[in-house]
């Protein structure tokens, strides 16, 4: 038999006993073909397939549009469709499989609670060799609604595998993609006040990638950024304030410097605000649960308000205008929480060697013995202070000398 009609035949067999077997005998002849093709180019794909590889993918993609309900070998399939769409060369099976609303499928398998998290993760893996096809390609993932499945993936994935592919997705469709680009950056920050701090983490970065593609400030930012310092979670703390110090080149700059100066003084709402991630993430007694957020907002603040100045003599002098140095004294004497006391004397300390004025006024508001304590060892004040001395900071007012 010529090798073109047992090719032939080889895959007539294939089809027919594709057709007659069971879900398991399906995932079986799915898996040798996985480990015998992974890596193939589509032209030996059509060579093994004698020309009808086509006929086979077709059978795949039917198969999953029926089963991914019941998670029946979902896994299995997708990195079977993987092999073909990701083949090099294989445009055509691309188009193939989206044609039969292959995007809706992945998107849906993504979507739904009783898919498994390696599920998911296949699923983010083939939509991303989609996406990675060209702008045409993302813009299809987009209008089937990708943004805000992929993103509701990221912020509920309980594997960070899952997560990881969500993010490189949401990343992805804002490169080279200028038609829903501002979608994708809406999106992400919808993602910053998810309960999830890998979540959080993750949205942060990407935005920080995002923002120079899209330029424009959404005004939205400021409040959910500033809020993500009240995370317990350090590593979305230390992105947040990165994106803090970014977000100070555009021109949203006097809200975020407002904002870092409100919240060295929270407000009894602030006080009473509940943070159920908060509460989770520490065995806390409960008359200190609902307080302790805003005094971690008020330490963060404290410490970027430093950092700010440390970057910029004007965001300095910006922070004078707004009187942070009173609110900084009132952080100081926050008994309540320790850090607070920390990173405002440290930030305070900062303040008074770049700027004389601050220095005098300082000196003035705490008097002669209090200054020298502060000045001997500021990040350890808190630790020497008695309740007379706290009293003074937290209610003398400094009457800044101008000319700083």
């Amino acid at each position: 038999m010529p090798s073109s009609q047992a090719t032939a035949s080889k895959i007539q067999d294939l089809l027919s006993t594709w057709d007659s077997s069971t879900p398991d005998q399906r995932n079986e002849i799915l898996t040798r073909f996985i480990s015998n093709s992974k890596g193939k180019t589509s032209t030996e794909l059509d060579q093994e397939f004698g020309l009808a590889a086509s006929l086979f993918l077709s059978r795949i993609s039917a198969w999953l549009r029926l089963t991914y309900l019941i998670g029946t070998h979902v896994g299995t399939q997708i990195k079977a469709l993987h092999v073909f769409v990701a083949s090099t060369g294989g445009h055509e099976f691309m188009e193939e499989f989206i044609e039969v609303g292959g995007i809706l499928t992945l998107l849906e398998i993504i979507s739904l609670k009783q898919s498994t998290e390696e599920d998911k993760s296949h699923a983010l893996k083939l939509l991303n060799v989609i996406a990675n096809a060209g702008r045409h390609h993302k813009e299809l993932i987009c209008e089937s609604y990708g943004i805000r499945a992929i993103a509701e993936c990221l912020a509920k994935a309980q594997s960070e595998e899952t997560q990881d592919y969500a993010k490189i997705m949401l990343q992805d469709l804002v490169l080279g993609n200028p038609k829903y680009e501002v979608q994708v950056y809406k999106g992400l920050i919808a993602l910053l006040p998810t309960t999830s701090p890998k979540a959080q983490q993750m949205a942060l970065q990407s935005l920080r990638m995002a923002q120079p593609i899209v330029k424009n400030v959404n005004t939205s930012l400021v409040e959910p950024v500033l809020n993500l310092l009240s995370s317990v979670h350090l590593e979305v703390q230390y992105e947040a304030v990165e994106f803090i110090r970014e977000l100070m080149h555009y021109d949203i700059r006097d809200q975020i410097l407002e904002g870092l100066v409100r919240s060295l003084k929270p407000t009894r709402e602030d006080l009473l605000a509940r943070n159920k991630t908060f509460e989770s993430a520490l065995n806390l007694a409960p008359e200190f649960k609902t307080a302790l957020p805003a005094f971690v907002k008020q330490a963060a603040a404290a410490k970027t308000v430093g950092i700010l100045c440390r970057d910029s003599t004007a965001y300095a002098e910006s922070f004078l205008g707004l009187h942070v140095v009173n609110r900084i004294l009132i952080a100081m004497g926050n008994t309540d929480y320790a850090d607070s006391q920390r990173q405002a004397s440290l930030t305070l300390e900062y303040l008074i060697r770049i700027f004389p004025s601050v220095n005098e006024s300082v000196k003035n508001a705490m008097g002669e013995e209090l200054y020298e304590l502060f000045m001997c060892d500021p990040e350890n004040l808190y630790l020497k202070l008695n309740p007379i001395q706290t009293d003074v900071l937290v209610s003398n007012k400094v009457n800044l000398i101008t000319g700083h």
